[in-house]
């Protein structure tokens, strides 16, 4: 089988369904196809809380709501966040923010993963202009006189002008069109899971940074369950996911110093390895990464998600406008403006995840008493917070 596209899709999760559904709404002419290798799930999975949660900024909310998924997503389960506190767990550093510093209603929600997937998977399915092809992965790429020529592994065989990589941090579409990519472990594993604690979260997110690794806490919709992000040197990471449920919520009532209480219960622990990644180019001829397939930072400040959707509204733009104006979408002169728009500011919040990392594992004494008073000092400047609750919010 081979079909001819305008444009493919690798990967049809949450940045690769998102830019597909955002484009094929603004350019409806435009023949789109979106592979992707995990079956289509078709609803949502609402017996348990899933591990995996994204924290929304109000940008990236938005962008849902232009695709026309928001509604859908809200009804299923979404928590608004109205406060967040921050504290060095080595010291006596804290930050509060509240949604009131800057008039809005909350700071962001948090999600889960297989709400906004399962959303965005059925939009595509409604929209006339998107082929879905699952399951199924890009096999091999070729580029011959401006075409893209894709084989997949079921043998089916596409054709377009521009191949668009939103396969995920170890893109198979990135490696098989030979970009070069910087690939650093940060020597943290992040644990994730749900737990249920003794008091109810009252609508606040709460992070601790320690010498050892960050601590986040994420209200669910029911007020006694948050999802927690651990991240702890490797070693350490091994250490807690081989304990029993009664010793690791132990442990992880004394990390959170038992902010809301006990620790009472915890689903089925998750591990993974974390690394900074990131691409020299995002762009080639015909061909552009989306998201972690371009970049991945570490969770501390859950801002990757948001980072891809910041992408997907970009490159959205410049090919809309490539569009309109008649232009290939995979020469360079479109896919260049993408890059030059996102690159900075991907590379500036890298840079910003790496330098709080490397300020919390520090030991040394005046070190630790400079970001103490740091803390303490920004969070008697009004200006500065509102300031800095406006970029948390994508702002």
């Amino acid at each position: 089988m081979t079909g001819q596209y305008d444009l493919v899709v690798a990967g049809g999760g949450l940045v690769g369904s998102a830019f597909a559904a955002l484009l094929a709404d603004r350019c409806p002419d435009l023949s789109i196809a979106v592979v992707e290798s995990r079956p289509f799930s078709g609803h949502y999975q609402d017996s348990e809380f899933d591990p995996r949660v994204v924290a929304l900024t109000e940008t990236s909310r938005q962008l849902l709501v232009q695709i026309g998924v928001w509604p859908a997503i809200a009804e299923r389960r979404v928590a608004p966040y109205t406060h967040m506190s921050v504290w060095d767990a080595d010291g006596t550093g804290f930050i509060e923010f509240d949604s009131s510093d800057v008039g809005a209603l909350c700071l962001g929600h948090i999600v889960e993963n297989s709400n906004i997937v399962g959303a965005l998977q059925q939009r595509l399915q409604q929209l006339a202009n998107i082929d879905w092809i699952c399951p199924a992965k890009v096999a091999q790429v070729e580029q011959q006189n401006n075409q893209i020529s894709i084989e997949l592994d079921n043998s089916e065989q596409l054709s377009s002008t521009l191949l668009v990589a939103a396969d995920g941090a170890l893109s198979s579409v990135r490696d098989l069109c030979g970009f070069q990519l910087d690939d650093t472990p940060y020597g943290h594993s992040a644990i994730v899971a749900t737990v249920r604690c003794q008091h109810p979260h009252s609508n606040t997110a709460r992070q601790w940074f320690a010498s050892d690794g960050p601590l986040a806490f994420l209200p669910l919709p029911e007020k006694h369950s948050i999802s927690f992000v651990w991240s702890q040197r490797e070693q350490k990471a091994d250490e807690l996911m081989a304990l029993s449920d009664e010793e690791f919520c132990t442990q992880l009532t004394r990390a959170s110093s038992a902010c809301l209480g006990t620790v009472e219960s915890v689903s089925k622990r998750f591990c993974f390895p974390l690394h900074q990644r990131h691409t020299s180019d995002y762009v080639q001829p015909g061909i552009a990464l989306l998201g972690d397939a371009a970049h991945t930072i570490h969770p501390l400040a859950g801002q990757g998600v948001n980072l891809g959707f910041k992408d997907v509204i970009a490159l959205v733009d410049e090919l809309q406008r490539a569009s309109q104006r008649g232009l290939p979408l995979g020469d360079m002169s479109v896919l260049g403006r993408y890059q030059r728009q996102r690159k900075p500011d991907n590379l500036a919040t890298m840079l910003a995840m790496k330098g709080f990392k490397e300020l919390f594992a520090s030991d040394n004494l005046e070190v630790r008493l400079l970001r103490n008073e740091g803390m303490s000092l920004v969070n008697r400047m009004g200006l500065v917070k509102k300031q800095l609750v406006r970029q948390a919010m994508g702002l």
